[in-house]
C-alpha cells in the first residue's frame, strides 16, 4: 500500500492463492504463487525481463535468492525480515554484476538514530491512512488472555495482515 501511495506498480509474491488474492485487494497490480511458479520466471515475465526497481523482503527463505538475482539494473534490495526462519546468503558478486543496493531495514535502530526523519515517514503514513490510501489489514483479533494463540497465528505463517490483542 506504501508503495502505490507513491506511485509505484506492485507485484506482489505469496506463498498460496489465498494470499495473493489478498495482496490484490490491499493494491497490488499483479501477484505470484511462488507454491505454483517458478519465482525467478514469473518476475521476468511479469517486469517483461528487465527485473523489479525495489524488492520489498520481509520473508527471506529459500526466495530470498531467487528474487534478489530477478532484480534490474541498479535496483534496491530491502532486507527486512526473515519469516521464513532462514537468513539467506545473497551472492555478492549479483551487487556488482547489477550494480544494486542490499538495504537492511530495521526500523525500531532507524527509529532510534534519525527521529526526526521517522517523524516524517510516520506524518506521511497518517496523511495517506487520512485520505484513505493505507488500509492496515487486521486478520486476526484475540483477547489477551489468549495472547499464546496469537503468537502461534503469527509463528505458523496464518496470519494474512495484522494480529490484535483485545482487552475486551
Amino acid at each position: 500500500q506504501i508503495a502505490k501511495a507513491v506511485g509505484a506498480r506492485v507485484i506482489a509474491a505469496a506463498s498460496s492463492a489465498q494470499k495473493c488474492e489478498l495482496c490484490r485487494q490491499l493494491g497490488a497490480d499483479q501477484t505470484i504463487d511462488y507454491s505454483q511458479q517458478n519465482l525467478r520466471e514469473a518476475i521476468k515475465a511479469a517486469t517483461e525481463g528487465r527485473g523489479p526497481d525495489v524488492i520489498y523482503d520481509p520473508v527471506g527463505g529459500d526466495f530470498a535468492e531467487p528474487a534478489f538475482r530477478s532484480i534490474a539494473w541498479r535496483g534496491r534490495y530491502l532486507v527486512v525480515g526473515f519469516a521464513a526462519g532462514r537468513i539467506p546468503q545473497l551472492p555478492a558478486n549479483l551487487a556488482l554484476l547489477k550494480s544494486c543496493d542490499v538495504r537492511g531495514i530495521f526500523y525500531g535502530a532507524w527509529r532510534a538514530r534519525e527521529p526526526k526523519e521517522a517523524r516524517r515517514n510516520f506524518d506521511d503514513m497518517l496523511w495517506w491512512y487520512a485520505q484513505g490510501k493505507l488500509k492496515p489489514h487486521v486478520s486476526m483479533r484475540f483477547p489477551l488472555e489468549k495472547s499464546a494463540e496469537a503468537m502461534n497465528a503469527l509463528l505458523s505463517r496464518k496470519a494474512t495482515g495484522k494480529v490484535v490483542l483485545t482487552m475486551a
